[in-house]
């Protein structure tokens, strides 16, 4: 965002010293005249030679008016209004140094004269010498204490020097004598915009317009505000009338496309961008919108054309190494964008972001130590960067650092109490403690709901639609993952199986950037719309006026979700399904859609929304294209099993290392893979390494690390260990996919019991644990049969393809009569 910071002093200065010679012509003849009238040999006068010059000073000729003057000073030395207007046209000749000396002179032939000491303080303001200046405005002003024109010039100079508080009481001091002085309204204005008291700029903005309707800074800088508001209406009718008044304005150009784009008014949003560069060839913040308009339209390389001619144009502009970065690390080009990162730390090293972005990339290398020490750099320089502060519990917590990460994520909040996201985040990983109860977790989600929904339930609307049990139901879909994300081998099933003539489909989708499984998802939905971008207001209200009967929302507290909408009530059934595993802790959502396995009855109270549960499993699968043949059982060739999970690190626990450390000292020759990215840090390798070797577990029966694409490392595995009291998600269908059955431990309900679900869901119960024990001895027993699990090997991917777990049309049935259900109730109600 470009903030105009109009307080220009400088400008400031030179328009109120032309204002005061206004003020105080009338007085500069009578010193004139006071002074006698004393003749030289031409017979002039010294008042003929300064009526000429005044008139070459108003004519622009400094040097005749120079001479005119020091003619009248010839003839008279010692008169004070001569010298104070011949300091004035070396000030306009910006000769400031002889302008000084005249001023001084001035005073020293009048010491009471008023104009002269202002003149010299605007002197010595244009010299920089500011407390020199403010102390000739004080001088003034002990004289003439409700003399405006000091007050509003010693506010200016305090606000050069710092002193904020002081200038704001002295401009409040000028306005108290001149309510209608429009400069100082409008330099109150920018102090309090300068400071981030914008509730407290409004005003005197709004009160400068009122004054001048055409003063272009005003608007500017009032549109800023209404922009940094998220009010981005009259953020465009500021700019626009801005724009009427200053076409050439290549900054407020560049704020309108800002607001465009985040409209998604892409088209408008690029003109505005290309308007800016014409006007400024060289407004590298301009190339870097063009960059964001074409990755939006999922031009990536011309999107990273414009980030590199920004980056070329302006080198320490943070933002174009950032946007560029990010595209780098999301093509997982991660040295590229470490490389790139680096650079600009080398032109902007203040830059907050670069090291924030950095670390992220650090931490998706799985270089977790580098990782760290970048958001510290980050939070040195400005520690209260609630992102930051975020990013780094999230480190925390994927090293099973809870308690830091708690800390953190309460840390990021307490800066800003808005920063819902945090707490999702914090919501996120209580999930996976181990210690605690479902009833501890639930409280802190309710507490979210006490914090960040229920301020919006009391505008809830009254839905009074068509209550036709059998009419065709309009569903919308909610998700920032319609793209290619995990999401998708389990909602593609249900999206492309849907009756037409039971449901008609919404998508609101909350995506930055297009690809070709967008394209398949638009081609499920009857309507699509692009939500980024669309305050939670304006998305709600155009949900309403499509006539959505049961609105569905896809994320929970996952990044980019759109709960606070959902708090509106968009909808008059709202439902939670898939992207999160776990209650949104929001009772303005419906129902909690399940199965009886996950939320088995008796677990409501762990539940803001109503549980709707189906027969198991709770979705459908669609396997990846790519991940090859089953192969023979490995401990077959090996001679040993292996064991082993592709989880996070976040779900391996002290109680998932006891239970897995058992195991292995009962399999005397058993190997043991933890393969995820996490652990690509060696100092997290080792940690767990001495973990095991705390239970007694030796390093030659552990092998730790990471491999991608997974579906080798998955071969190369006999039996999967499930992680608790949070089980793996996606990982478990495809260890069972690639024909490796898994054993979990059936916990808390919901995200601790989504390995029963899926086990159930494929016929396969009697590989569930209900205890710690129980766990081992499943696993031990399944080590112990290897002809037995050869067979498991051969024919499980068939069992699979051939179980509800892979029904598509069976399982968007049943959703779809779940959807029946909720319509028939809502109608009952």
């Amino acid at each position: 965002m470009i903030f105009l910071h109009f307080k220009k002093t400088y400008n400031e200065r030179l328009l109120m010293l032309g204002w005061i010679k206004k003020y105080l012509s009338s007085g500069d003849q009578g010193k004139v005249a006071e002074s006698g009238s004393l003749k030289g040999a031409d017979s002039s006068s010294p008042v003929d030679f300064v009526a000429l010059g005044d008139a070459s000073f108003k004519q622009g000729k400094l040097t005749e008016s120079i001479h005119h003057y020091e003619q009248a000073l010839s003839l008279q030395a010692g008169n004070a209004v001569v010298h104070n207007k011949l300091g004035d046209v070396y000030y306009e000749q910006q000769d400031y140094a002889k302008a000084e000396q005249h001023y001084r002179h001035a005073l020293e032939a009048d010491p009471g004269f008023a104009e002269a000491e202002l003149n010299l303080g605007l002197c010595l303001d244009a010299q920089g010498r500011y407390a020199e200046a403010a102390g000739c405005y004080r001088h003034v002003l002990v004289a003439q204490p409700e003399n405006h024109i000091a007050l509003f010039n010693l506010a200016v100079t305090l606000s050069s020097l710092g002193e904020l508080d002081e200038a704001i009481a002295t401009y409040r001091k000028v306005l108290a004598l001149k309510p209608e002085f429009i400069h100082a309204h409008f330099n109150l204005a920018t102090l309090y915009q300068r400071s981030g008291r914008l509730e407290l700029a409004e005003p005197y903005y709004t009160s400068t317009l009122s004054l001048n309707p055409q003063h272009f800074p005003a608007l500017c800088n009032l549109g800023v505000i209404f922009q940094e508001r998220e009010d981005f209406p009259k953020a465009q009718e500021c700019f626009e009338r801005a724009l009427q008044i200053n076409p050439q304005h290549a900054e407020t150009c560049q704020n309108l496309g800002l607001i465009e784009l985040r409209a998604q008014k892409l088209e408008s949003a690029k003109a505005h961008f290309k308007q800016a560069l014409s006007l400024r060839p060289d407004f590298a913040e301009a190339l870097v919108g063009l960059g964001d308009v074409s990755l939006k339209q999922n031009l990536i390389e011309e999107a990273q054309a414009y980030y590199r001619k920004a980056i070329a144009t302006q080198p320490a502009l943070a933002s174009a190494y950032c946007n560029l970065g990010v595209i780098l690390q999301e093509r997982r080009q991660y040295d590229a964008a470490i490389t790139l990162y680096q650079q600009g730390v080398e032109n902007a090293s203040d830059s907050v972001l670069l090291f924030n972005n950095m670390g992220n990339t650090y931490a998706s290398m799985g270089r977790l130590s580098e990782a760290e020490s970048c958001y510290a750099k980050a939070l040195s320089l400005a520690s209260g960067t609630t992102e930051t502060y975020s990013n780094l519990a999230g480190l925390y917590a994927g090293q099973g650092k809870l308690e830091e990460a708690e800390k953190s994520y309460r840390k990021a909040m307490k800066l800003d109490p808005g920063y819902a996201q945090a707490y999702s985040n914090l919501l996120f990983m209580l999930n996976y403690d181990p210690d605690r109860s479902g009833e501890d977790i639930f409280a802190a989600y309710k507490e979210y709901e006490n914090l960040y929904a229920r301020q919006y339930y009391a505008g809830w609307p009254v839905f009074a639609g068509d209550k036709n049990r059998r009419k065709r139901l309009k569903i919308g879909y909610v998700s920032p993952d319609f793209c290619r994300h995990p999401v998708q081998y389990f909602l593609e099933p249900l999206m492309a199986h849907h009756d037409k003539s039971l449901v008609e489909i919404y998508a609101y989708a909350e995506i930055s950037a297009e690809d070709s499984v967008t394209e398949r998802y638009q081609s499920y939905a009857d309507h699509w719309l692009l939500s980024t971008g669309m305050s939670d207001d304006a998305l709600c209200q155009r949900i309403r006026a499509d006539g959505i009967d049961i609105l569905v929302d896809l994320a929970g507290h996952t990044a980019n979700n759109r709960l606070s909408m959902f708090a509106r009530k968009a909808a008059p059934v709202q439902v939670s399904w898939l992207g999160y595993g776990y209650t949104t802790g929001l009772s303005a959502i419906d129902y909690f859609l399940t199965d009886e396995v996950s939320a088995p009855e008796g677990s409501d109270a762990l539940f803001a929304e109503h549980p709707w549960r189906l027969k198991p499993p709770l979705f459908a699968y669609r396997n990846s294209p790519v991940m090859g043949e089953v192969s023979p059982l490995p401990a077959l060739k090996n001679g040993y099993v292996t064991i082993g999970t592709l989880t996070r690190s976040i779900r391996i626990n002290y109680r998932t290392i006891r239970v897995w450390a058992a195991i292995l000292k009962r399999l005397n020759n058993a190997r043991l893979v933890i393969d995820s990215s996490n652990y690509q840090d060696a100092n997290l390798r080792q940690a767990l390494i001495d973990k095991f070797a705390a239970h007694g577990v030796s390093e030659n029966q552990l092998d730790i690390g990471f491999h991608s694409p997974p579906w080798d490392t998955l071969r190369s595995l006999d039996i999967g260990l499930d992680c608790f009291p949070h089980n793996s998600g996606t990982t478990l269908i495809e260890t069972l996919y690639m024909a490796v059955p898994f054993v979990t431990l059936a916990g808390r309900p919901s995200l601790g019991r989504l390995g029963s679900s899926i086990l159930t869901g494929v016929g396969r119960p009697e590989w569930i644990a209900y205890t710690e024990d129980e766990y081992v001895e499943k696993v031990v027993g399944l080590a112990s049969d290897i002809e037995a699990l050869a067979r498991i090997r051969a024919g499980l991917r068939q069992e699979m393809q051939n179980s509800p777990l892979m029904d598509e049309a069976g399982f968007t049935r049943k959703v779809e009569e779940a959807y029946q259900g909720m319509w028939a109730q809502w109608c009952d109600k």
